[in-house]
């Protein structure tokens, strides 16, 4: 027997504490009534960042000022906040005589395993302490953001610590189930309905203070009735700015799509065949063959020939990439390749002809490309102080809540595309789809290319769309193709030049040298004589 190595009480005592609370804890939830607990209803909403988020800017995913939730709650260096938090809750118990804290706490106790399986983490909180957490941050929560529905947003912006504390209730780590913010407000008011309209006056108000896009809100009514679909706070912005995709729809219509170009693909295959018959014959071929051969010979014909194949080329390359890669992956499933992500800046394509119009709504669904007019959609950006930071959490919210395409994601990726510089964000705030409030417009485009950092490629439909039309609409206008042309033909073959302007030198000072020789010569002759 080998002897045992000795152990710290302390460490033992914490291990065995949490093992038991957490067979407590499955007991619970087994023995738990259906109609008590519908956990079968209840989905995991708040997670822990993604590691390779975190390390790219930890101070985006971190609270500074204040913790609301239990995943930060015991941290040092938000402890300041603590007299804050209390403070504001004692006004939340004051406004109402009736109102006492451990009934608040007492009224959230059936929901305690519920709150539990919304968060991702293992909380080792016990009982009473998470139900307390739950009632004070709820009450702090709802009193800080209690200013945006009496519409006075402006007198509070100005104070210190506010913006910080606004970044940090956007913080994925940083919030509770929306049920227990009902529960609270509920209970407060003493009616349902009361609680409901306060909830959609304040977080209408906070979204359109904190949301990256110009949103459009539905009726409130309409709200109201969606309050059970509302995971948190950051999951109701993040509802409101990008659209439900219909996938059973597009695939459906896929399907009739796809029928269709078979039908037309086997008729066109039935018409070659018979084409290939006449056509294949060595007398028709050298017939065929004969004009063409004497063009691509004459002077000028491979300047023209490079701009009207280049662009073919091009596509068929990239055709026949796609499909020997998927051989070995299905198009479902194969994630979009690094040269699709490529579309040019703002600046360039201003210069070939691109007008970029703001929509009316702020969906991420508006994002679309007229290749008629050349108009480029996209919804208004707002940009201030808060929303580099509301940006990755949304981001890191969808990232860990779906497994389907990453439509938030792709959004800000076509945005950090097409913004390179200065004068890329100058060009879209003079055409109205970005308002800054940043002190410069480098300011804000540092932002942005700062947002390239993804957790996963994704390909979503409709604006993988949009960018091929870019793409198509940018490489097919006259300027463009001469700006290559010249690239390739001139600036491409420079080392030709100088090597011909060097011989053409070495010639003229040979030539000059040997006609002062010949001269030094006569002269010399004509002394002589």
């Amino acid at each position: 027997m080998f002897p045992k190595k000795p152990t710290d009480s302390s460490t033992t005592q914490r291990h065995s504490f949490d093992e038991a609370r957490w067979v407590t804890n499955v007991k619970k939830s087994l023995d738990a009534e259906p109609q008590e607990h519908p956990l079968e209803q209840v989905t995991v909403s708040i997670f822990a960042v993604p590691k390779a988020l975190m390390c790219s800017h930890r101070d985006s995913y971190t609270p500074q000022r204040v913790s609301i939730g239990p995943y930060h709650c015991l941290k040092p260096e938000l402890h300041e906040t603590e007299r804050y938090k209390l403070m504001i809750a004692r006004k939340f118990r004051n406004q109402s005589k009736s109102f006492r804290f451990h009934d608040l706490v007492e009224n959230l106790h059936p929901m305690e395993v519920k709150i539990r399986a919304c968060y991702h983490k293992y909380i080792t909180l016990n009982d009473e302490t998470l139900l307390w957490i739950m009632a004070i941050d709820s009450s702090f929560l709802i009193e800080f953001l209690k200013i945006y529905s009496f519409r006075k947003v402006e007198t509070l912006i100005n104070r210190v610590g506010h913006n910080e504390i606004l970044r940090d209730v956007m913080m994925l780590e940083n919030q509770i189930p929306f049920f227990v913010l009902r529960k609270t407000l509920e209970f407060q008011l003493e009616s349902t309905e009361s609680a409901d309209d306060l909830l959609v006056s304040v977080l209408t108000g906070l979204c359109r203070d904190l949301s990256p896009l110009v949103i459009k809100f539905e009726d409130g009514e309409i709200l109201k009735a969606q309050f059970n679909e509302y995971n948190h706070i950051l999951d109701f912005l993040y509802q409101m700015t990008v659209p439900r995709i219909e996938e059973e729809e597009e695939l459906d219509d896929e399907e009739e799509e796809n029928r269709g170009e078979n039908r037309a693909s086997r008729f066109l295959q039935e018409m070659k065949l018979q084409f290939k018959r006449v056509f294949t014959s060595r007398p028709a071929d050298i017939i065929l063959r004969l004009p063409w051969r004497v063009i691509s010979n004459l002077p000028g014909f491979i300047a023209l020939n490079y701009l009207f194949t280049r662009q073919e080329n091009e596509a068929t390359t990239t055709t026949r990439q796609e499909t020997s890669s998927s051989v070995l992956i299905p198009d479902i499933e194969k994630p979009p390749l690094v040269e699709e992500l490529t579309i040019p800046s703002v600046t360039e394509l201003h210069k070939a002809g691109v007008k970029f119009k703001p929509t009316s709504n702020g969906n991420v669904s508006t994002v679309t490309f007229d290749s008629n007019t050349g108009h480029f959609h996209l919804p208004v950006i707002n940009l201030d102080i808060n929303t580099e930071t509301v940006l990755r959490n949304l981001v890191a919210y969808e990232a860990s809540n779906t497994s389907g395409p990453l439509v938030f994601t792709r959004y800000t990726e076509l945005i950090n595309g097409i913004i390179d510089s200065e004068e890329d964000v100058r060009l879209l705030r003079e055409q109205g789809v970005l308002v800054s409030r940043l002190k410069s417009d480098e300011e804000a485009a540092e932002m942005w290319n700062g947002m390239s950092k993804s957790v996963r490629l994704t390909k979503v439909g409709f604006l993988d769309k949009t960018i091929e039309d870019v793409n198509r609409y940018y490489t097919g206008r006259w300027k463009v193709k001469i700006g290559r042309f010249v690239e390739v033909y001139m600036y491409g073959s420079w080392k030709i030049f100088a090597c011909f302007a060097a011989v053409l030198l070495l010639v003229l000072v040979s030539l000059q040298v040997i006609s002062l020789v010949f001269s030094s010569l006569r002269l010399l002759g004509l002394r002589t004589g």
